[in-house]
């Protein structure tokens, strides 16, 4: 029997009013007497249970203050392990995306943090043990992200205004929620937007104002959705209509042999040690940043518009390169540092 089993059992006998004695609830939950001793003494410290013997039938009873009404267990407890967890996940949660999530949980971690007050673990440990290194990660107005995870649970619309980095305006819109999504350390909203009559993808740090509607959201089908969202490479929705061929040499193909770039992705090892990874996509962009990051132990084999696409970015680059540098100004003062932008 667990511990929550015990502590429901313990619970269920006193609250039958006729004051079980330590040898009745070892009969009843068949363990020893140390066992038993210890749930009281958990119940007491960590459920505020006022658990008291009465030396007069040599049981245990109830006995609330005056005027408190009779004792209830706690509507949601956990046992010290799943406490932890959620401690460890709300710490790295926060690491993550500093202030998301920080006041609504603020209650509950404080009512957690009390039941662990006596635990060997201490949550300031969380923090020393614990870290998240968030790259690229671009910070979200935790009253954004409360406003549409509130409209996505809800099935409610929301008015976002919301600015687009590719087209360099801002515009007012009404969508319909339909996902959240954590991707690269970003969150992105998949919803039906009604401006332009069909689903799209909103990055949440690119939203500006968010007001949630009365309006009922629409439902977009599921198999809808997973089309949208299943097929393009990364954040980048459509049908996959394109398949790079990659072939890495080591040490990169040891990483890349490792890593998951797309759910129907094909990797075939080669005799020398090195592979070939066969990558479905959409849109080139997201795949053309990932395939720059290996540099020279990355060719693309196909297809020859992408293969075209990374040479040009790397000409780009080399002529950027090749160009002179102005030499820094020196800095007035102390010093003959450059200055940083």
């Amino acid at each position: 029997m667990s511990l929550t089993e015990r502590v429901y059992s313990i619970h269920r006998l006193l609250q039958s009013r006729r004051a079980p004695t330590l040898n009745r609830l070892m009969e009843e939950l068949e363990v020893s007497r140390a066992t038993i001793k210890r749930d009281i003494e958990y119940m007491r410290d960590r459920l505020h249970a006022p658990i008291h013997y009465d030396p007069l039938v040599q049981g245990y009873r109830y006995r609330p203050q005056p005027g408190e009404p009779p004792y209830e267990l706690p509507g949601l407890w956990f046992s010290s392990e799943e406490m932890h967890a959620f401690l460890v996940m709300q710490d790295l949660l926060e690491q993550l995306q500093s202030g998301l999530l920080g006041e609504p949980l603020r209650p509950l971690q404080k009512k957690i943090e009390a039941l662990l007050e006596k635990a060997p673990l201490r949550r300031k440990e969380i923090a020393r043990r614990f870290r998240i290194i968030g790259a690229r990660l671009r910070p979200v107005d935790s009253r954004h992200f409360q406003t549409v995870s509130t409209a996505t649970l809800q099935r409610k619309r929301l008015a976002l205004n919301y600015f687009s980095r590719a087209r360099n305006e801002e515009t007012e819109r009404t969508v319909s929620p339909q996902r959240l999504i954590c991707y690269n350390n970003n969150w992105y909203l998949i919803a039906w937007c009604h401006l332009r009559d069909g689903l799209r993808n909103f990055a949440l740090d690119s939203i500006r104002e968010a007001r949630l509607l009365p309006e009922k959201s629409i439902d977009v089908n599921p198999a809808e959705l997973d089309a949208f969202l299943g097929h393009g490479y990364g954040i980048f929705a459509g049908p996959a209509n394109h398949t790079a061929v990659l072939r890495f040499r080591q040490p990169a193909a040891r990483w890349v042999a490792k890593e998951s770039w797309h759910p129907d992705q094909r990797v075939i090892p080669q005799s020398d040690g090195g592979l070939v990874l066969e990558v479905p996509y959409s849109q080139p962009r997201e795949i053309l940043m990932d395939i720059l990051r290996y540099g020279e132990d990355v060719v693309v084999e196909a297809p020859a518009s992408l293969r075209e696409a990374v040479l040009d970015s790397l000409r780009a680059a080399a002529e950027r390169y090749a160009t002179p540098r102005r030499a820094p100004r020196a800095m007035s003062g102390a010093g003959s540092r450059p200055a940083l932008a």
